[in-house]
């Protein structure tokens, strides 16, 4: 359900994956995302070892982190630097006061063992659509295979995506090859009856104009990693039941912080798009970020430390403090509940927590 990038993960689907603690009514214990690399009795262990109550007041919930990423298994280029270290990605979130975490498996085989762990969503990346076609068995039988993980999913799927369009990497994929099938998601919205996880690099008149068609077919959904202009963010609230996702990238020009203050509070979401799209000190809102995590370069690696030019769910607090800082908010943790509350509306209003 999160926004991750052929150049960030490799495989042909972008299913996301949840895994978590039943929750009380106001303070929770923190929601366990693992990555689905590792096996069922190890996932078993890093969950046990890494749910724990926040030191942080306010609530959070990270929509997208790349938590299969090599990055997280130690591996950079191919090169491995470290041991695997999730359990200490995942207490650094906990402490944070993260809650829970939306993690993109990598493909199709580790979405149908996630469906065996988790709530997940189903759907294909706009510059893979191209794999749909080059299907050996053909493109529909390669459809028909995510329909029948959302048929077989007894409602661990929580929403449609990664879809949608983006004209920044047209040599992974043509315009009217995204388009096609950025259009029959629109089916397996409607069918199941799930929002939507959209992503839109480039390509806004394009993407608008297919939402306009389809406006009718899904429930809501949400546009990630947003880095759009004015112009766009308008026409797309003029769709009642689309919301926003802010990350790293998204701040990253004055313009870019205009814009987002311009988001409602009430169609605002939070990602960090871990392990890249941190707020990195040449983007304009980095004058906002208050908290600070001392890190390492891989190279001299310390587990209780974080990874320079690694991103992690933590980090999510930066993100926070860009957009409450730059907005002059004054009630920070009920601006933080308001977000909470808009997350858990769009992914999980139909899931037992």
């Amino acid at each position: 359900m999160l926004a991750a990038t052929f150049g960030r993960l490799h495989g042909a689907l972008r299913p996301s994956i949840l895994l978590g603690k039943t929750t009380s009514t106001h303070r929770t214990t923190p929601y366990v995302v693992v990555s689905v690399k590792v096996s069922p009795r190890a996932i078993h262990n890093t969950v046990a070892a890494s749910s724990r109550n926040s030191t942080n007041t306010m609530r959070f919930i990270d929509i997208g982190a790349n938590l299969t990423d090599g990055m997280f298994q130690g591996q950079y280029m191919g090169k491995a630097y470290h041991s695997p270290d999730m359990t200490k990605v995942l207490d650094r979130a906990w402490t944070a006061g993260v809650e829970k975490i939306i993690v993109t498996a990598g493909s199709l085989p580790e979405a149908k063992s996630a469906l065996a762990l988790a709530r997940t969503d189903v759907g294909v990346h706009p510059t893979r659509c191209k794999e749909i076609e080059d299907s050996s068995q053909g493109p529909e039988a390669y459809w028909d295979a995510l329909r029948v993980l959302l048929t077989a999913a007894d409602g661990k799927i929580v929403a449609v995506g990664e879809c949608g369009l983006d004209y920044d990497r047209l040599e992974f994929c043509d315009k009217e090859t995204q388009q096609k099938w950025f259009r029959r998601h629109f089916e397996l919205a409607a069918s199941f009856k799930l929002p939507m996880f959209l992503h839109m690099r480039a390509a806004a008149p394009d993407f608008i104009a297919i939402l306009k068609e389809h406006s009718a077919s899904f429930t809501r959904g949400v546009v990630h990693s947003f880095d759009a202009d004015q112009e766009h963010l308008e026409q797309l609230l003029a769709f009642p039941t689309i919301s926003i996702g802010i990350n790293g990238c998204s701040l990253k020009t004055d313009e870019n912080l205009a814009v987002m203050a311009q988001i409602p509070t009430s169609r605002l979401l939070l990602e960090t798009d871990s392990p890249y799209c941190d707020v990195r000190p040449s983007h304009a809102g980095k004058v906002h970020v208050k908290t600070s995590h001392q890190a390492k370069d891989k190279k001299k690696y310390d587990p209780e430390l974080l990874i320079k030019g690694r991103n992690e769910p933590c980090n999510i607090v930066s993100v926070f403090e860009v957009v409450t800082g730059y907005r002059l908010v004054q009630d920070t943790e009920a601006f933080a509940d308001d977000i909470f509350d808009n997350t858990i509306r769009m992914f999980f209003q139909q899931a037992t927590m």
